[in-house]
């Protein structure tokens, strides 16, 4: 068993509100400061340790409402010694099925006690993802995250560097990525069934945003919200809002922020439709095109609101050679927007899917099935032996990868990538224009005006770095 695992767990058997405390900065040098002294404790380089597949991890989880709850179920078979959560009914019901670990509602008290745990598994909202994260890589531990990744481009780098260093095992929450069919898909596309790719399409059907009270009810947003409330609601007795506020500007509560995923329409906490669903369709011609970061983005859709993520637009980007491959170019669609090829019926009308267009064919997919088109021009293809190994399991992958050493398919490197490319279509299209993207000095050379929504100031005590 890995020394770490041999470590006591975290003494607090109660939710211990003496940790919570004044808000103060997460900095990099006391995590390095914290992971060397605790390393050298025990004898242990930073890096996690590997163990034997049969031992269990002792694991934290941040978040255990909601899909955090089913991140918890995913990972139960291991050692749960912690449950953070700033609601804490969530935490109550959490630990009905885990008694004996340790209660927090401020992620920053888990790693106050570093040795307790090997691995971290973060399920809060999208504008803490980062900050939950980044300690927990810096102290050599083991990390599963929601996406998308980060709630903005700067984070992504930040955590897809750290992990670099940190040689530990990672993954993003894009559990589509194990299913068999797109697997098959990326098969296909890679070895040239439809020929090179030059163009690419994905379109879902969601319209969860800023939109009439019409089209809500048209496309079932949860709740319409045209603008800040100005009322103020009781906080829930369970809740700590600031807490679960955490580096976004204050603002007081209302039930249009919680509970559920209302809060992800709003810019200060997420980034709408884009980044949540963008993290699941997109990956799937970043997988299978080997993309990395555009060259340029260009959006549309309505004019954008200050505070609100559409809930209908369009981004295009542009990807330039990749060793063999052709210059793509990708189309993102949501809500009302729909790619030329399926309002003009050149294939089938799906409510989301992805079109590959190649130079002998098309390939259409969605979550679960594909179809080669024309299919008159397919009728007697012959699909490729499968060369990418079935998954055994999104969060079984990540867990033995804890233990043995072995990769992980949506790690932290694929996957940050990946979250950079999607929040970059929103900063476009709060921009207003084409963008000229510089992957290299995370700016736009051509708009500097996209800084702010590259990289945002954070509340007073809340430093990432």
């Amino acid at each position: 068993m890995s020394a770490q695992a041999k470590t006591p767990a975290l003494p607090s058997a109660t939710v211990d509100h003496s940790l919570t405390g004044p808000l103060i900065g997460v900095t990099r040098r006391r995590f390095l400061q914290a992971a060397a002294i605790g390393a050298a404790a025990m004898g242990l380089p930073r890096a996690a340790q590997s163990q034997s597949p049969g031992e269990k991890l002792n694991v934290a989880v941040i978040g255990v409402g909601g899909r955090g709850g089913g991140n918890l179920a995913e990972v139960s078979g291991e050692n749960v010694v912690a449950l953070i959560d700033v609601n804490e009914a969530n935490i109550g019901k959490a630990a009905e099925r885990f008694p004996k670990a340790a209660r927090l509602n401020d992620f920053r008290r888990l790693y106050d006690k570093p040795n307790g745990f090997d691995a971290v598994v973060v399920s809060t909202c999208e504008h803490t993802h980062a900050f939950a994260t980044l300690p927990a890589l810096q102290l050599g531990k083991h990390v599963y995250c929601e996406k998308p990744l980060t709630h903005n481009v700067w984070e992504a780098r930040i955590i897809r560097e750290a992990a670099a260093k940190a040689k530990v095992a990672t993954q993003m929450g894009i559990q589509i990525h194990a299913g068999n069919n797109y697997r098959r898909v990326v098969e296909l596309i890679q070895t040239n069934a439809i020929g090179p790719v030059r163009e690419a399409h994905v379109w879902v059907g969601r319209a969860w945003g800023r939109q009439s009270p019409e089209d809500a009810k048209k496309y079932g947003d949860i709740v319409t919200v045209l603008e800040r409330p100005t009322e103020t609601h009781p906080v829930p007795p369970e809740l700590d809002w600031d807490l679960w506020l955490g580096p976004a500007p204050a603002r007081p509560f209302n039930q249009v922020y919680f509970p559920g995923p209302k809060w992800y329409r709003w810019w200060d906490f997420g980034n709408g439709t884009m980044s949540d669903l963008g993290s699941h369709w997109n990956d799937l011609p970043f997988w299978a095109l080997k993309l990395k970061h555009p060259l340029t983005i260009e959006a549309a859709g309505p004019p954008p609101h200050a505070e609100i993520a559409p809930a209908s637009m369009q981004a295009r980007y542009e990807f330039g050679p990749r060793g063999d491959l052709p210059a793509v170019t990708m189309t993102w669609y949501q809500g009302v927007n729909k790619p030329a090829p399926l309002t003009e019926g050149k294939i089938p009308k799906w409510d989301s899917g992805c079109l590959f267009v190649g130079d002998k064919g098309m390939l259409l997919a969605d979550y679960g099935k594909h179809v080669l088109l024309p299919e008159a021009d397919f009728k007697d293809f012959k699909a490729p032996e499968p060369f990418i190994p079935n998954s055994i399991g999104h969060h079984k992958e990540w867990i033995r990868a804890c233990k043995t050493g072995e990769p992980t398919t949506c790690n932290f490197e694929y996957s940050g990538w990946l979250t950079e490319s999607n929040h970059l279509g929103n900063v476009a299209y709060r921009v207003g224009k084409k963008l000229e993207w510089d992957p290299v000095a995370l700016r736009c050379p051509n708009a500097p005006e996209a800084d702010k929504f590259i990289r945002r100031k954070y509340r007073s005590g809340w430093n990432l770095v």
